[in-house]
């Protein structure tokens, strides 16, 4: 299986802001927030066409996203997940004494997610996170 190794960057979008307000444990929200943006050139690089499932893996965690073609760029080598819980799988938990993750820069492989791995709900991930990864 081929692999891409990407700078994953995190922060706010519109989409993201709403789907939160509105709820989210709708799907709205995961649609919004579980998703990586990758360059056109990492698509090639890795294979796989758009709204493919995608297994994004850090030194902190792993977690499954939609990818989707980046809506700024050209950036090849970057990814970009919307902050929330698919991002804070990724993330360094250490705050530095500051209150705040280190939401830049974070090392992240992307391989494609195997058949049968969807892109959890936020619900759903977060219970799969505290069972252990188990489901």
């Amino acid at each position: 299986m081929p692999e891409i190794k990407l700078n994953l960057i995190t922060g706010r979008t519109i989409q993201q802001g709403i789907s939160m307000e509105r709820g989210k444990e709708k799907a709205a929200y995961r649609d919004a927030c579980g998703i990586i943006e990758m360059d056109s050139e990492d698509f090639k690089k890795l294979g796989v066409w758009r709204n493919t499932n995608v297994r994004v893996t850090s030194e902190f965690g792993t977690v499954v996203v939609k990818a989707i073609e980046a809506t700024q760029g050209p950036h090849p080598g970057l990814g970009w997940i919307p902050m929330g819980p698919w991002a804070n799988m990724l993330v360094n938990p250490n705050t530095y004494s500051m209150g705040m993750p280190t939401f830049k820069g974070t090392p992240v492989s992307v391989d494609v997610a195997g058949e049968g791995e969807l892109v959890l709900d936020s619900i759903e991930l977060i219970e799969s996170e505290c069972l252990g990864g188990e489901e």
